[in-house]
């Protein structure tokens, strides 16, 4: 039995089967799921589906994303977001327009299930974005911060890779977990398409809402399987470029 995590996936189901086939992963195996599973190409409502077959079939893990969020306050409240609509939306918008209402309400609920983060018996933490207190997640101030946060992955980033872990300035939302989980924000954004690991911070968005590929991440070994570019498997959409 194996334990997986998975970046972003923003609506490429096509990438997603690619990957969990690439990985040869069973029933038995493990899937923690890192958010924003929609938004960006044109299979968000499917994407959904396929994850609730999947949690059926086996043990998955499904955080939140701040694109998720977005979604639900937009199908269950009837919010909109002017903002969301040029960073995805539009895509999931127009593929809702041939799903039916009483599909709709299976994905609130699916929406609505989803974990802030969740933290592993080896205390390992799997969150979507982030968290700001320098306590750990139990002590956040809002919940909000585990899928919108990026000081977290900004930290580990400037972080000097000689400095030691006792040294007095080290910080402190780094010491608490002996491994942290991110999505959220693509590595691509310092021209990278693999899984970055700066401090114990590994970000496994690999920019599949993009040009990039998706990721699946085996938690223990750290071998990693991608799919092709989305942009390749979507060769008639423009995702979120």
């Amino acid at each position: 039995m194996r334990t997986f995590v998975i970046g972003d996936i923003h609506g490429g189901l096509i990438a997603l089967k690619q990957v969990l086939e690439r990985a040869a992963v069973t029933d038995k195996d493990t899937l923690i799921f890192l958010g924003d599973y929609v938004d960006g190409w044109s299979q968000s409502p499917q994407v959904i589906d396929y994850l609730i077959a999947l949690k059926q079939k086996q043990k998955c893990i499904c955080i939140r994303g701040n694109h998720d969020d977005l979604l639900l306050q937009w199908i269950k409240d009837d919010k909109d977001n002017e903002l969301w609509h040029h960073h995805g939306g539009d895509a999931t918008v127009l593929a809702y327009e041939s799903v039916s209402d009483t599909r709709k309400q299976v994905h609130v609920e699916f929406l609505e299930s989803l974990e802030d983060y969740y933290l592993d018996p080896q205390n390992r933490l799997f969150i979507h974005a982030g968290f700001t207190n320098m306590n750990g997640v139990t002590f956040e101030y809002s919940t909000e911060s585990f899928y919108w946060d990026r000081t977290l992955w900004e930290t580990a980033l400037a972080l000097d890779p000689n400095m030691k872990i006792d040294y007095l300035l080290y910080p402190k939302r780094l010491k608490i977990y002996k491994e942290i989980y991110i999505g959220h924000t693509p590595v691509t954004r310092i021209n990278e398409t693999t899984p970055v690991k700066k401090a114990n911070v590994w970000n496994v968005d690999t920019g599949a809402a993009f040009k990039g590929p998706l990721t699946i991440m085996d938690v223990d070994t750290k071998e990693f399987w991608q799919s092709e570019p989305l942009n390749e498997l979507y060769f008639n959409e423009k995702g979120r470029n």
